[in-house]
């Protein structure tokens, strides 16, 4: 999997994304992570890549030659037209099920707006998957695109050392994941329940299985009518 991230500021997302699980996923090769700076490909000496919105309103909006021209400067390298997923509030909610799809791609190109939004020339032009993380607004797409990455790395293979734990995330079968326990047995008068100390793995399964659906049932019911 190879990502490449067009935004405005390339050291929160090189420094965001080079930590933890992902960093030692890009150390290894298993995945790839290139950042391109929009400023980069701005048509003038300051880097400048907004402009005031035709119509009036507050804000700025961004430009689309210099969002092109850094989209065509991976398209021309890789000699296609990539997946371009465009970071917006207006976008589909993104899901464990997207995650799982996206991590079946072989590159992935993020775009990161700001200000009062992206010409829409451009995002018409390019743009495959428009993308939200929630219903509320950021100030850019940077961490809307740190949040995905991560996500879709863990179904990478390679990514995490035990491939099983992201077969038993939360969401993966449309249910919160069951409680988790480690040592000491007891803690702070809390007890581990003794079904998991029972080494009767079939009994394990069942139990997690219940506590997955009592947990959604709690917390998500509306993840039960979904399924329903």
């Amino acid at each position: 999997m190879r990502y490449h991230i067009l935004t405005l500021f390339p050291e929160m997302v090189s420094q965001g994304l080079h930590e933890s699980i992902i960093g030692r996923a890009i150390e290894k090769g298993v995945i790839s992570l290139e950042v391109i700076n929009i400023r980069d490909h701005a048509d003038n000496d300051y880097g400048k890549v907004d402009d005031y919105p035709y119509g009036g309103g507050a804000g700025m909006v961004m430009q689309a030659e210099p969002i092109y021209r850094a989209y065509r400067a991976v398209a021309d390298r890789l000699e296609r037209a990539p997946r371009v997923l465009h970071m917006t509030p207006q976008g589909q909610v993104f899901t464990q099920q997207m995650a799982q799809e996206f991590a079946r791609e072989e590159d992935l190109v993020f775009l990161c707006g700001h200000y009062e939004g992206i010409d829409e020339r451009v995002l018409e032009e390019i743009v495959t998957d428009h993308v939200s993380i929630g219903d509320y607004v950021l100030t850019g797409g940077e961490l809307p695109a740190m949040v995905m990455v991560d996500a879709i790395s863990r179904m990478v293979p390679g990514v995490l050392s035990n491939q099983e734990s992201a077969m038993f995330d939360s969401f993966q079968d449309g249910l919160l994941e069951y409680p988790q326990y480690s040592r000491p047995r007891e803690w702070h008068g809390r007890e581990v329940p003794e079904i998991l100390l029972s080494g009767h793995h079939a009994n394990v399964e069942q139990w997690r299985r219940e506590q997955s659906l009592l947990r959604t049932r709690e917390r998500r019911p509306d993840l039960l009518e979904k399924e329903g």
